[in-house]
C-alpha cells in the first residue's frame, strides 16, 4: 500500500483507558484542516454521511468537542453483502485558548465537510503599531 493510501484511510478513535461508547458502532478521528486568518482560525473538518442534523458541538471551559452520528444507509428491502468503507461516528476535541471569543464561534456542514470558524478576540488580534520619529 503506498503511503498516500495509507493517509487517506479512516482512523479509529483512540479511547482512554477504561472508556466505552454507549453505541455499537466504530468511533473515527476526523482529518482536520485548520487556516489561521487574520481576523479568525478555521477548521475544516472530514465527516462523511453527516448533517446538520447530526453534529453536535459542545463547549466545556476550554474544551471544543466535535461529535457526528452516522447512520447505515441501506435501502429498504436490502441487506449490505459488502462493505470496503467503515461507517461509524467521529469525535475529536480540540483545546480552545483565550486567543478566541468564545462567544461568536460559528459551525455550519455541508456535503459532509464541518467548517468552524473561530474569531479572535480583539486581544488576541495583531495590530500595527505607528512610529513616530520624536524620540
Amino acid at each position: 500500500m503506498t503511503e498516500t493510501n495509507k493517509q487517506a484511510q479512516k482512523k479509529e478513535a483512540e479511547l482512554g483507558k477504561g472508556v466505552e461508547t454507549t453505541r455499537a458502532t466504530p468511533l473515527y478521528t476526523p482529518t482536520v484542516d485548520i487556516i489561521e486568518h487574520k481576523e479568525d482560525i478555521v477548521l475544516f473538518a472530514d465527516m462523511p454521511g453527516v448533517d446538520e442534523k447530526s453534529v453536535d458541538i459542545t463547549l466545556d471551559k476550554d474544551q471544543l468537542t466535535v461529535y457526528g452520528k452516522v447512520e447505515p444507509d441501506v435501502p429498504e428491502k436490502h441487506r449490505l453483502v459488502i462493505s470496503e468503507y467503515g461507517v461509524g461516528d467521529y469525535k475529536r476535541t480540540f483545546t480552545v485558548s483565550n486567543e478566541i471569543d468564545r462567544d461568536r464561534i460559528e459551525a455550519s456542514v455541508k456535503n459532509g465537510v464541518l467548517k468552524l470558524v473561530l474569531p479572535k478576540a480583539e486581544s488576541a488580534k495583531t495590530r500595527k503599531i505607528p512610529v513616530t520619529g520624536n524620540a
